[in-house]
Order: structure tokens, then C-alpha cells, then sequence
């Protein structure tokens, strides 16, 4: 993401906040231009503290999103600050999405779920994945409201209306003013909507949002579910979601190879960095043996690919 960010963007910092010492260190060592890194005992507050122990790490994740959006604009005295997960890859300068809000103060962006893959009713209408706060006073209301909501109750379960830190956007545009919902459909691009869009690839990547019939460059995916597998596999999405053609051609292959980039600089650093979650069994595959046959004979199925056809 943030190599991405490079290519594509005249001006940014990141913020990124490691979660343990080691990505601490790793994160460090890599020397990022554009990047300040920030420990959890500089981050971390009483309030984060007492909650802590009640909380898975996702969870606790989800807790600290927005407390880490108010860190910012209160440490570094910021005009604005837009939180990005980490699994996003920008292919066209975010400015664009910015720009959209003009006087707005908030910015969030819809999950615009494809029909078949509505998941709004329990993972909430907006996706917290981009989103933009202000610093003025109607910016700052909204945030401090939803840091306050996220730190009394942030969990991985459906409760009273409540999931994690993303169902308490969903409404927003009724509860306070001077929040912008973003329009432009190069932004927000997922599994769970890629079957709306028909991708046309030219110097940028351009999509077109058939309900809406607008068309723009693409600005972002979100690599949602992302798995490194053994066997020097790789699981694009979740087996649930179907992907085009199209967007495992010019958005997925792309993305692996930024993937590959970013591991070298990781390895670069002479250390054995762990870089990703625990490897993924092939089991979805392999207890099938119609999926096993197609697996090897093509080197994919579904949305499991090896790695060397992605090159």
C-alpha cells in the first residue's frame, strides 16, 4: 500500500501505527520517507488500556481505529487526517476522493454491495476502509463520538444493532451534519461489488459502475481476505465472493507484483521477518477432487491461485 502511495500520489505521510515490537522494529529498519511509525506505548491511553484485556487483538484492532485517526490530528496538529487499512492498493492519486468532500467535514465510503454478496444487515452499510476527518468542530464531533462508542463497546458479534467499530457509521448522515458519502466508483472497488464493474485497462485502470453508468479511473481496491497458502499459493478472496476475469487480470496480478516488491525490501533487511499471517491450509481444495484436478491442472481454482501464474 504504501509503495503504491508512492507511485501514485504527489504529496502524503503515512502514519502506521505497529501493533507489537517486532513490527515496530521491522518498520523502522525499512526507513520509509513518507512514513512516521508510532509504537503502542506511545499510542496507547488509559482508556485504550482498561479495555484491553477485554478484547480479542481483532478486536482490539477495530477499538483503536478511530483512536488512532484522533492521535494524529491531536499530536501533530493536522488539518485532516483519511484512515486506510492496510490491505488497500492505490493505482490513481486519492486527492480525487478528498477533493469530493469540499466543505464536508467527514468523508466515509459505502460498502456497495453487489445484490448477491449484501452483507449490509450485519457488517454495516459503509466500509470503514477510507475515511476522511477534519479538524473543525463538526469533524471532530463526529470522531470523538464514535472513539467514545468504539472504546464502551467494539466486538466481533451482532449485538443491539452493533458490529465491531463499522455498524456505528450507519448512521451518520441522519445523526450528525457535514458528512459526505463518496460518489466517485473508482473509489472502494472490493469482492463484494467487483461484478458491477466492467474494467477497461489504459495508461490507469479505468472502471465503469454499470448501475450508475459512471465511469472513472480506479483509485483504490480493497484486498479483503488476502491469504498467503502453503505450497507457494495464494487465495485472492474469500471462496464466497467471485471475481471477473478482468479484475484478477489488471487488479490482481498487479497487486502481486507490488506484493513481491515489498517482500524483497522486507528481506533486504537481513532478518527473518515473518510479513504475514500464519499459512493457509489448501484443504478447500484438496478434499474435493474435482477442485484437486482442476487445481493442478490449471494452477488455479476459484480464488486460489499459484503464485507463478499471477506473474
Amino acid at each position: 500500500m504504501y509503495y503504491s502511495l508512492e507511485q501514485c500520489s504527489g504529496s502524503f505521510h503515512l502514519y502506521i501505527f505497529a501493533f507489537d515490537e517486532e513490527c515496530y522494529k521491522h518498520l523502522r529498519n525499512l526507513e520509509l520517507k513518507h512514513a512516521t511509525i508510532i509504537s503502542l506505548s506511545e499510542f496507547e491511553d488509559e482508556e485504550l488500556l482498561s479495555v484491553k484485556p477485554d478484547r480479542t487483538a481483532g478486536e482490539y484492532c477495530w477499538t483503536c481505529t478511530s483512536s488512532t485517526i484522533w492521535y494524529c490530528i491531536k499530536t501533530y496538529a493536522l488539518d485532516q487526517c483519511t484512515y486506510i487499512d492496510a490491505d488497500l492498493l492505490f493505482f490513481s492519486d486519492p486527492k480525487v476522493l478528498i477533493d469530493e468532500m469540499g466543505d464536508d467535514s467527514v468523508l466515509i465510503t459505502s460498502h456497495n454491495y453487489s445484490p448477491e454478496h449484501d452483507q449490509s444487515a450485519l457488517s454495516g452499510i459503509y466500509c470503514v476502509q477510507f475515511i476522511t476527518f477534519k479538524n473543525t468542530e463538526e469533524g471532530m464531533r463526529v470522531l470523538n463520538w464514535w472513539r467514545k462508542a468504539c472504546i464502551e463497546w467494539c466486538y466481533r458479534r451482532f449485538e443491539d444493532g452493533k458490529f465491531g467499530d463499522q455498524k456505528y457509521l450507519d448512521d451518520w448522515t441522519e445523526r450528525f451534519t457535514g458528512v459526505h458519502v463518496l460518489q466517485n466508483p473508482g473509489g472502494g472497488v472490493a469482492p463484494w461489488n467487483n461484478l458491477q464493474y466492467q474494467i477497461k485497462p489504459a495508461s490507469r485502470v479505468i472502471v465503469h459502475h454499470q448501475p450508475s453508468a459512471q465511469e472513472s479511473e480506479l483509485v483504490f481496491y480493497h484486498f479483503h481476505d488476502f491469504r498467503y497458502c502453503k505450497r507457494d499459493v495464494v487465495r485472492l478472496t474469500a471462496e464466497q465472493y467471485s471475481l471477473t476475469p478482468d479484475v484478477v487480470r489488471y487488479i490482481y496480478k498487479p497487486y502481486i507484483s507490488m506484493l513481491t516488491e515489498a517482500e524483497k525490501s522486507i528481506r533486504s533487511l537481513g532478518e527473518n521477518v515473518t510479513f504475514h499471517e500464519p499459512l493457509l491450509d489448501l484443504d478447500w481444495i484438496m478434499k474435493n477432487t474435482g477442485r484437486k484436478f482442476t487445481f493442478f491442472l490449471t494452477g488455479h481454482y476459484k480464488n486460489y491461485y499459484k503464485r507463478g501464474t499471477l506473474k
